[in-house]
């Protein structure tokens, strides 16, 4: 495989993350977009501007290319997790537009540098922190369906929604009544085991 097959490969596997994340946030009101599910505050809007600011660093800053567009919440003084939720100035579409932007910068990166460019990541260890290209795409891969995954189980918390994306759910399909009876099998197997 050359390197443009290669390169084409690892974008359609990061497009993908990037398209689910995205339908994560498709038809909930903005309060669901933004409101925190889980202790740690963890919600879909920020799951994006997350995603959009570390994705700016990985494959803009790092490789000298930094991204045209003020990210203040990944600066050093910002407050900490101030990347992982949208405040009241910041719009959907707003943060929306943003990653969608950041992916053109990105992209334009991984076609105008070769894979083996060196890249040097400073908030990564010393003897970690020179980096290849591909790592970093790799990297982003991984990051971008980590979080794409937090927004499969937050949306599922918001309103049952679940799949992986539009026309391709990846689930079986089930009624309420279904899945309320998987639910419990697994439920009594978890206790089976459990002692509970």
């Amino acid at each position: 495989m050359n390197e443009a097959d290669v390169k084409a490969t690892l974008l359609t596997y990061l497009q993908s993350g990037r398209d689910a994340l995205l339908w994560k946030l498709e038809g909930v009101s903005e309060y669901d977009a933004r409101r925190p599910l889980v202790p740690t505050g963890t919600n879909l809007l920020g799951l994006v501007k997350h995603v959009a600011g570390t994705e700016a660093g990985y494959l803009g800053d790092v490789f000298g290319r930094p991204f045209d567009g003020a990210l203040p919440w990944m600066s050093d003084d910002a407050d900490d997790n101030a990347d992982m939720w949208a405040t009241v100035d910041e719009s959907r579409d707003s943060v929306v537009d943003l990653y969608r932007r950041v992916w053109a910068h990105s992209d334009a990166t991984v076609a105008e540098l070769p894979l083996d460019a060196a890249g040097t990541v400073p908030w990564w260890p010393e003897e970690r922190r020179t980096v290849t290209l591909q790592r970093i795409v790799v990297h982003m891969i991984a990051e971008t369906h980590r979080h794409a995954g937090h927004a499969d189980l937050v949306r599922e918390l918001v309103d049952g929604a679940v799949g992986l994306r539009a026309g391709n759910e990846n689930v079986p399909l089930g009624d309420a009544a279904y899945w309320r009876q998987h639910y419990d099998r697994v439920e009594k197997a978890a206790r089976a085991v459990g002692g509970a």
